[in-house]
């Protein structure tokens, strides 16, 4: 339960209890002075607490968007403010301060709750103030401007505002005209029944499930019902994240949930492709596997980018340009679509995997993505490598302890790290170590020593990568790079041994691997940092793992299955052990809150 305190006299005919009520609060009247710490102290010390003027005017969701959205400690619009338990102490010190004194406020012509708000401020609680748009949220000063204020809420219908604002700024061609005209009607349904985000999540992520089964059949009946099934798991996909910002449900298990059912849904989908492909005599593991490397590897790189380039860590705002042709190119409408719509975000790339599942085979699925995803891939990072080079700023260490959390790198790195010269050219020497890697997984017999050499040669290079602070103009292209080096060695080794089953083995250890990837992202991104040294130490970083899948394939290629039990395994205690700490993270009270930070739908 959370309380609101109207701190002074009712208003006479005013509706600002009952919405309060509507919107969770226990509503409690100060009507003295001295009611106001007392009411304060009444309230239990870990509730949410609220100061409303009794003379607000305005609309509903502003109250609702001020009171109500748990991701910030303290929130207000004029009239209006809100405080978690965390900002509670602070609130308390502002009411004992001189001139924030209730004695001298309450009953007055002046604005307790933005007084107040303005003190817990200045105390150094950020206190969030929501973008109103044309909702109106105000504390009339006269009958007159009261009267303005009425009338200004009469001619906005909030609900409709609320419905808009459900729905992503920003979003691909497909979902925005496809998808997002029906389905925020989906989820103000969902939200007037009571049903949560998580609840949505979890009824996306099965019918993916159950689409990948249908796929998994290797007949037309199922592929089609897979593309159509496919198709709705996006629909609900799109209706979670609505209902969670008309209903502003936040939580932490929701950002878990979020941040990885999507990854978990596509390649879930890309097994059950290639195992109904398998069904009709038809081998396209290798596809599938190259298909989930590519997206994954592509993901690093808008990761990376994004968190060398977030605001505050650069010295100077962005000069590239690059970026300001980009910006111009903004200007003209069409250009905006179109530039969405070849980089294959999530909406179209499912569209286009679900109607080519249910009109073909799935290797003509996994050429057009890997055509696609290739082409979108070379597209953004060609762009972002120019916005780097023509880029005035200096990293700050912020950025370079990301990149550096986002490198993954082991015990063998981090050895290499403290012991070697700190060379420039990180990005160099890091791609030089994958080329060599992958050079040698292409051309040298799977169980020869030329393939350890250079695994441990890869293994040097990477700890040389990292050993300076990751703070050049390229340097975000250092993670991407030992992705696409440890993934790809993997999907090559396993194809190259022509051991039974050992590609659909690599597919799982790639996909154990990549949610650690992505849970180190999602924990970065909500301020908490990578996961703990020991798990990274623990699953070896990219580079030990490279070395022993390598030493697996050298040792046990040509025993007959043993390779593929043995990536089975390895694949096995990775997952094992990463999902229970990241359960344990991500369900904690402490976790961070991230929503709508990934891939636009």
């Amino acid at each position: 339960m959370s309380t609101a305190i109207l701190t002074g006299p009712p208003v006479p005919g005013s509706q600002l209890g009952p919405d309060l009520r509507t919107l969770g609060f226990d509503v409690q009247q100060a009507l003295l002075p001295d009611d106001l710490p007392r009411l304060l102290a009444e309230v239990p010390a870990g509730e949410r607490v609220a100061l409303v003027d009794p003379r607000f005017l305005g609309h509903v969701h502003a109250l609702r968007l001020a009171l109500t959205d748990p991701r910030f400690p303290a929130a207000s619009v004029p009239g209006a403010l809100t405080v978690q338990a965390e900002a509670r102490p602070a609130l308390t010190r502002a009411l004992a301060g001189g001139t924030h004194a209730p004695a001298a406020q309450v009953g007055t012509a002046s604005v307790l709750a933005d007084d107040i708000a303005a003190a817990i401020e200045a105390d150094g609680v950020a206190v969030h103030h929501p973008e109103l748009g044309s909702l109106v949220a105000t504390v009339p000063a006269d009958a007159v401007a009261a009267e303005a204020a009425a009338q200004a809420v009469a001619a906005v219908d909030d609900e409709a505002v609320r419905l808009r604002n459900a729905v992503k700024s920003r979003d691909g061609f497909f979902t925005t005209h496809f998808i997002s005209p029906y389905s925020r009607y989906i989820a103000r349904w969902c939200a007037r029944r009571g049903l949560t985000p998580n609840q949505v999540t979890t009824a996306s992520l099965i019918t993916a499930l159950i689409a990948a089964g249908c796929a998994a059949t290797g007949t037309r009946g199922g592929y089609v019902a897979a593309g159509v099934l496919l198709i709705l798991s996006f629909v609900l996909d799109c209706t979670d994240g609505q209902l969670a910002r008309y209903s502003l449900q936040y939580s932490t298990m929701g950002a878990w949930l979020d941040a990885t059912f999507d990854r978990a849904k596509e390649y879930a989908y890309y097994a059950g492709l290639a195992l109904g492909a398998a069904r009709g005599g038809d081998d396209v593991w290798a596809l599938a596997l190259g298909a989930m490397v590519l997206q994954t590897c592509r993901h690093v790189v808008d990761f990376s980018f994004n968190e060398a380039h977030v605001v505050g860590t650069d010295a100077t705002a962005n000069t590239s340009p690059t970026a300001a042709l980009s910006d111009k190119l903004d200007s003209v409408g069409w250009t905006v679509w179109v530039r969405r719509m070849i980089v294959l975000p999530i909406g179209e790339r499912w569209a286009m995997i679900a109607v080519l599942t249910a009109a073909t085979t799935p290797r003509i699925v996994f050429y057009a993505l890997l055509i696609g995803c290739a082409f979108a891939a070379c597209y953004t990072t060609a762009g972002r490598v120019l916005r780097s080079l023509t880029r005035r700023a200096t990293r700050t260490d912020r950025a370079a302890l990301a990149l550096a959390e986002l490198a993954d790198s082991g015990p063998v790195a981090q050895l290499v790290a403290a012991r070697a010269p700190r060379i420039p050219g990180a990005p160099v020497v890091a791609a030089v170590g994958a080329v060599a890697l992958i050079a040698a997984a292409l051309t040298q017999p799977v169980g020869s020593g030329q393939m350890i050499v250079a695994a441990v040669f890869y293994a040097v290079l990477s700890g040389l990568a990292v050993a300076r602070p990751l703070k050049g103009a390229l340097d975000w292209l250092v993670p991407p790079l030992f992705r696409v080096a440890e993934y790809c060695t993997v999907l090559i080794l396993a194809a190259r041994s022509d051991v039974s089953g050992a590609l659909p083995a690599a597919f799982g250890l790639v996909a154990a691997v990549a949610y650690h990837h992505y849970d180190t992202v999602y924990r970065i991104k909500g301020g908490s940092g990578a996961p703990p040294k020991w798990l990274v130490r623990l699953i070896g970083g990219h580079e030990g793992r490279t070395l022993v899948v390598t030493v697996l394939a050298a040792v046990l290629a040509t025993r007959d299955t043993d390779f593929t039990l043995a990536l089975t395994a390895l694949a096995a205690a990775i997952a094992l052990v990463v999902l229970v700490e990241s359960i344990r993270f991500w369900v904690s009270s402490g976790a961070p809150a991230v929503h709508d930070e990934g891939e636009t739908a």
